[in-house]
């Protein structure tokens, strides 16, 4: 796909994770997808596979979720294989704490789907309003 197309593609599912769709989202990732969080979090790592990303990161990080979780998009930029996602993510935690962070991903895409995505965001945020996966 061109970098348009890949842009195109992003658009969309940050249009759906605006209004709290992830669908598209999961739909997205490749079997082989990997997510790299960065930082020296509890939650900093590197997620390998679609399957430990959903059970690994995705299932432990919205059961501390008291209501739906948005993503806006404020700027994507796309290079080829590469899109950059310039992002803020809002929710409330089961504990009544907003975590409200701001995001920027790089996300490589490969046949329509992510290959992989490297998330830089406020680990400070994490530390203080988040618990530990489980």
């Amino acid at each position: 796909m061109t970098a348009l197309e890949n842009k195109a593609r992003m658009t969309a599912i940050y249009a759906e994770l605006a209004n709290g769709n992830g669908g598209p989202f999961r739909e997205a990732m490749a079997d082989d997808f990997t997510w790299i969080i960065m930082g020296q979090t509890k939650w900093s790592g590197t997620y390998r596979g679609k399957d430990a990303v959903r059970t690994r990161l995705l299932e432990p990080l919205f059961k501390q979720f008291k209501d739906r979780y948005t993503n806006s998009a404020q700027r994507i930029l796309a290079d080829g294989d590469y899109v950059v996602i310039q992002c803020q993510g809002n929710v409330t935690t089961t504990s009544g704490q907003p975590y409200n962070n701001s995001y920027c991903l790089v996300v490589r895409m490969s046949h329509g789907k992510m290959k992989e995505m490297v998330e830089y965001c406020d680990t400070a945020l994490i530390d203080a309003v988040l618990g530990a996966p489980s």
